[in-house]
């Protein structure tokens, strides 16, 4: 299972909820499982297809270069973290 970190910024639509496991095998797959659980979430991390421009996404403490065709491990952790802008 990966382990998704749910961002500060949206555990008030997770009732709080800082981590949660989910089966996937890319960040795509994860942001639906996401959904399944917290509707409302998806709009939150992916706008027109893509991850939301303020986001990043890491997965086993790498930036996800490939967004949301990013593949992960079965036990790989995944953070959505705001993006540093520079």
């Amino acid at each position: 299972m990966v382990t998704v970190f749910i961002p500060t910024m949206l555990q008030a639509m997770t009732g709080g909820t800082k981590e949660v496991e989910v089966e996937a095998a890319n960040v795509r797959q994860i942001i639906d499982r996401l959904e399944e659980l917290y509707p409302g979430i998806k709009d939150r991390l992916v706008e027109g297809g893509r991850i939301r421009p303020n986001l990043s996404v890491a997965v086993d403490g790498e930036v996800a270069r490939l967004g949301l065709l990013e593949k992960v491990g079965e036990n790989s952790e995944v953070h959505f973290v705001p993006a540093i802008g520079g």
